[in-house]
């Protein structure tokens, strides 16, 4: 085999090898990535029942009930369009509150019941979640006020 062969050969190992890390790396991203959906692009879109989603929005009004545990929680996120049922197993943020911004982490069961793992609000006064803004901004149930300038500026 001449040196010229050699080389080649290196190049095309070193290049499958870079090759087959892509494809792990790819791989292991595509299993961690966590899409956000609205309560009405969640219903549109078919998602699968293992696959971990963010849905976020208002926790709608009147909807917010403790189970006999005092640790399961059941209420609706709302756009102003559409709405989803969620449960939650677990201590909610001391800032939520029906009416005021949420983001729930989890999978949508079969029944159209998401089951959140965790539950996220808004931290302050002033801010709320950029997807929870553009989706209430296209729903049309979006106030101007000091969340939006907050929200633009992250």
């Amino acid at each position: 085999m001449t040196r010229k062969q050699q080389r080649l050969g290196l190049l095309a190992l070193g290049m499958a090898a870079l090759g087959g890390a892509t494809v792990l790396v790819l791989s292991a991203f595509n299993d961690n990535l966590v899409f956000f959906y609205s309560p009405s692009e969640l219903k549109a879109t078919a998602v699968a029942a293992d696959r971990r989603v963010r849905i976020g929005g208002l926790v709608e009004a009147n909807s917010l009930s403790r189970g006999a545990d005092a640790r399961s929680f059941s209420f609706r996120i709302t756009d102003g369009a559409d709405d989803v049922a969620v449960l939650y197993q677990g201590l909610l943020p001391d800032l939520f509150r029906e009416g005021q911004g949420a983001v729930a982490e989890g999978k949508l069961r079969p029944d159209g019941i998401f089951a959140a793992s965790s539950v996220l609000a808004k931290h302050d006064e002033n801010y709320m979640p950029r997807e929870v803004v553009d989706a209430l901004k296209k729903s049309g149930h979006w106030q101007e006020g000091g969340a939006a300038g907050m929200a633009q500026k992250k």
